[in-house]
């Protein structure tokens, strides 16, 4: 503190009189030979996550996605498959304990508690050392962690029926007719056959046939006995509408078949 006229002046020793440039400690004395992480280890990890984003934007760029036709919210026969990084969870849903009334053990107790160990692992386990062979538990639950994930997507993968996701996702071409959904006949169909047939009336693979592409095979009535008595795989009674109802449905699906026949 120095005493001049009238004035006190504090020196704050927090503040550096000269600066000093930033040069990282030497380690080399401390278990482990670490580094400093600003800037030695956080630039190498930078340069190997630029590399990993690099090789995948190529990837995406040469490798052909695998679409499938536009998602059709009323086909209550598709079965959705997650990507391949999500595969074990998928697969982990498969399982008595975590299925059923016990879906949210599966899909967050379970999750939760092993990505919540990941994230406080740094601070559970601090001990100094960096060989796996000394660290047995954080190793075997890290190596536990890994095996069931690869063996959940492998039974994921294995049990999937892949052909029939190959049929239920299949491309197909579309007929140029305006569906009105406005319509009355429309409104009636989406009441009782369209959760199978699907809204745009082009069926569903392994489910339900088109109602469409049969102008010159069935009729109004055709239609009308159908809806009520059932054909092939489709049980009676799945039409639960009025006599006009039912009329109107016969029409509708005939007027239908038509437009479909001139856009071919």
């Amino acid at each position: 503190m120095h005493r001049g006229k009238g004035m006190k002046f504090v020196g704050d020793s927090r503040v550096p009189a000269e600066r000093k440039p930033n040069i990282p400690k030497d380690y080399s004395e401390f278990p482990g030979k670490t580094e400093a992480f600003w800037p030695n280890f956080l630039l190498k990890e930078w340069m190997v996550g630029a590399v990993f984003l690099i090789a995948f934007l190529c990837l995406t760029v040469a490798h052909e996605p695998p679409l499938e036709r536009i998602a059709d919210p009323t086909d209550t026969a598709y079965i959705p498959l997650p990507d391949w990084y999500f595969l074990f969870l998928y697969e982990l849903l498969k399982y008595q304990f975590a299925a059923g009334p016990y879906t949210v053990i599966g899909a967050m107790v379970m999750p939760g508690l092993a990505f919540g160990a990941l994230l406080l692992a740094p601070f559970i386990d601090r001990g100094p050392e960096r060989r796996p062979s000394k660290r047995p538990i954080a190793t075997g639950l890290m190596l536990l962690g890994i095996a069931s994930i690869f063996f959940l997507t492998w039974q994921s993968v294995d049990s999937h029926d892949w052909e029939a996701a190959a049929q239920q996702g299949e491309i197909t071409e579309e007929l140029a007719i305006e569906i009105d959904e406005s319509a009355e006949g429309y409104q009636i169909l989406q009441a009782s056959c369209l959760g199978c047939h699907g809204g745009n009336l082009q069926g569903n693979p392994g489910l339900a046939p088109s109602l469409l592409g049969h102008h010159e095979e069935l009729t109004a009535e055709d239609y009308k006995d159908i809806a009520v008595n059932g054909i092939g795989t489709m049980p009676a009674g799945q039409f639960q509408g009025t006599d006009e109802e039912l009329e109107i449905l016969g029409e509708y699906l005939v007027e239908m078949n038509e437009l479909a026949a001139e856009a071919e």
